[in-house]
């Protein structure tokens, strides 16, 4: 039987988990406002490049030693950071956010799906399908969404599995110190990127408050609290987990884009709810 210290645990990372997808959804949301101005690609460099510097001053990794064993995942972890994060961002031109997301949570359903071993885990993740295929509004829409979009999106999907899979290995080798690694390791691909798209708009002081606040919502804190979710939990039971990124990208892209949701999309949040509620009881009852 799990011990209440170790059920704890497992609870913390939950909660850690649910706010770093609450503040990554409003970081995105707050990034597609600098988008006329920068693009997508200033956004991200914008986003992956302050958050390494913030991490690099709060953290300073290089004053521990680490386990050097862990460095070719690390940078594998770094450069899925970059290219997930521009990919995305690519998407979110031509789609809304809560369809980017559902989009781009195909990955990390297919990682919790190919990871399942019991019945209990497949009625989680068929119910998550049925919600994500409900979240899509495409019967609703008069155009079909942009190809590209799509695209950037689906390719996004395979870099969050990547993070997901080489995060674990970064972290138990590197601890949280990871992220601030992973973060840089990220910026170096963004960053030439967004400075080659945006140019000087990129050192506009106007900006500046907002770019912070994409860097800080969107990486620092996300991705620090993402880290401890994901040297606590198995690849598995934190890629189901994360069906809870479509609902919340869809209630910020109401609440900060107005993109509005139908009774339709508002049932397929309550199904995706469901699951991940059921892959957390699923989890106790696996580690009693």
């Amino acid at each position: 039987m799990t011990s209440a210290p170790d059920f704890t645990r497992v609870l913390a990372a939950i909660g850690a988990l649910l706010v770093g997808m609450l503040s990554y959804q409003c970081g995105a949301a707050l990034a597609k406002h600098l988008f006329p101005v920068v693009g997508a690609e200033g956004a991200t460099a914008y986003r992956l490049g302050l958050a390494a510097a913030i991490l690099l001053v709060w953290r300073r990794p290089w004053r521990r030693a680490h386990d050097r064993r862990g460095l070719r995942a690390l940078w594998g972890y770094g450069l899925a950071i970059g290219a997930m994060n521009l990919m995305f961002y690519l998407s979110l031109r031509t789609i809304p956010l809560g369809i980017a997301v559902a989009l781009e949570f195909t990955g990390p359903l297919a990682l919790a799906l190919f990871g399942s071993r019991r019945w209990v885990d497949f009625v989680w993740v068929a119910l998550v399908m049925i919600g994500l295929v409900l979240l899509l509004p495409l019967h609703e829409q008069a155009q079909p969404l942009d190809p590209a979009g799509v695209a950037w999106a689906l390719a996004a999907g395979v870099g969050w599995v990547l993070y997901i899979v080489l995060g674990r290995k970064a972290g138990a080798a590197y601890g949280v110190d990871a992220v601030t690694l992973g973060t840089s390791i990220g910026a170096l691909l963004a960053v030439p990127v967004g400075v080659a798209h945006a140019g000087s708009a990129l050192l506009s002081p106007a900006l500046l408050p907002f770019a912070l606040g994409v860097a800080v919502l969107s990486s620092a804190l996300p991705y620090t609290l993402e880290m401890i979710a994901l040297t606590r939990l198995p690849a598995r039971t934190f890629g189901t987990l994360l069906s809870l990124e479509p609902a919340i990208a869809a209630l910020a892209g109401a609440a900060f884009l107005d993109e509005r949701l139908s009774l339709l999309q508002w049932s397929a949040i309550a199904a995706i709810v469901v699951a991940a509620a059921g892959t957390a009881f699923s989890l106790r009852r696996a580690e009693g």
